[in-house]
């Protein structure tokens, strides 16, 4: 197991068309490998120190995506939509602006999905990519549904706001296994369970997550084709302790779209992460070892 240092980033900003984005740099002076690239989506640079700590032999490069609520990557109007392919057009600018491509990149969540935007448009911008766990409603046997279920996240915000939002988010992205009307139509869960109020709402709707993802990364649909041409070696990831929930079947989908097979990583859905964004702790260290493995080939 590697040992963790943790190294003070350098943060740039860089104006893009429609926003300014925020980066950081967490070089090494002791590697001849490319930089490699942590993003996720809403997550932003703030979910990634305990990953990063552990690769203190590669520069570390993330950023925030535009508008994802932590106030350093900000849209010029955060009601435009903000799709995988917006997105995708960010993360190439962060790569042009460290010097180009190719790197190594990391991607979860949401940035998983972005990730394979960015590889069909941008071929060369990547050497390996480690997706993990794109929620793929667009992918998966019961799409019908899991659109359905991502809409009704959408409505609950919407008409209820951010604690309507997340409730019903909580109670989409907990459930394990295929979608079913009946889950589909089910109350959200009671916002207090996450920390806000009953009834929270700052009547804003624009949230990154609740506005913009749910609609336009989870229905996105990858070119595979595009995706097969390209140079990049694409690894899709799941989590072993994943539940069946929708963004491990999405990966699980996207592999077979792409005729290979999901790796198993350790943790579930947050298993890189150490405790950032106050969730609970998942297996970092497990789960850097297994990307250093991965991303070996």
């Amino acid at each position: 197991m590697t040992t963790t240092t943790a190294v003070e980033p350098i943060t740039k900003t860089l104006a893009v068309p429609g926003a300014t984005l925020t980066y950081d740099i967490r070089p090494s002076e002791s590697t001849n490998e490319p930089p490699l690239v942590l993003i996720g989506s809403p997550a932003g640079a703030g979910g990634f120190p305990s990953l990063a700590s552990h690769f203190p032999d590669r520069t570390i490069v993330t950023y925030d995506p535009r508008n994802n609520g932590e106030g350093r990557s900000t849209a010029d109007d955060p009601s435009v939509p903000i799709t995988a392919e917006v997105q995708a057009e960010d993360v190439h600018a962060v790569i042009e602006a460290i010097g180009g491509g190719p790197v190594d990149m990391f991607a979860s969540s949401g940035g998983a999905v972005v990730s394979l935007a960015l590889v069909a448009k941008y071929p060369n911008d990547i050497r390996t990519l480690v997706a993990h766990e794109p929620p793929f409603a667009s992918l998966v046997p019961d799409r019908e549904q899991a659109l359905a279920a991502n809409k009704a996240i959408y409505d609950a915000y919407m008409a209820g706001g951010s604690g309507a939002g997340m409730g019903k988010f909580m109670q989409i992205v907990m459930h394990g296994g295929e979608f079913t009307p009946e889950v589909v139509s089910a109350p959200g869960f009671d916002p207090a369970m996450f920390g806000m109020p009953a009834g929270a709402d700052d009547g804003v709707r624009t949230d990154l997550m609740l506005a913009h993802n749910v609609r336009y990364l989870t229905t996105y649909e990858p070119d595979f084709d595009a995706l097969k041409r390209a140079p990049t070696r694409i690894v899709l990831a799941v989590g072993e302790e994943s539940n069946g929930n929708l963004a491990q079947r999405g990966g699980e989908a996207a592999a077979e779209r792409l005729g290979t097979e999901a790796v198993k990583f350790p943790g579930d859905h947050g298993g890189f992460m150490g405790g950032e964004y106050g969730q609970p702790p998942g297996k970092p260290a497990e789960f850097a070892a297994r990307l250093r493995e991965v991303l070996a080939g």
